[in-house]
C-alpha cells in the first residue's frame, strides 16, 4: 500500500508515526509527526494511522513544544 502524500501513517516495524512526504523507488518516506529526518519505509510496512494514533502523536508533539524540546 502507497498512502497519498500528506497522510498520516504508522510503519508497522516499530510503531513509529509519520506524515508521509512522497514515494522515492519501492519505498514510502515518512517524517516524524512535528518534523525531523525522513525514513523509508517498505509499502508493506506501513500503515493508516488510526485516529487515535494521529491523535497520540499531536499531543505528544504540542508537549514536547510546549516544554521547549523542538522549536
Amino acid at each position: 500500500m502507497k498512502p497519498p502524500v500528506g497522510s498520516v501513517a504508522v510503519d508497522t516495524r516499530n510503531g513509529r508515526v509519520g506524515i508521509v512526504m512522497g514515494h522515492e523507488g519501492p519505498y514510502v518516506q515518512l517524517r516524524p509527526y512535528g518534523g525531523g529526518r525522513e525514513w523509508d519505509v517498505e509499502p508493506g510496512a506501513v500503515r493508516d494511522a488510526t485516529p487515535a494514533e494521529r491523535l497520540s502523536a499531536a499531543t505528544a508533539y504540542a508537549n514536547a513544544r510546549s516544554r521547549g524540546e523542538v522549536p
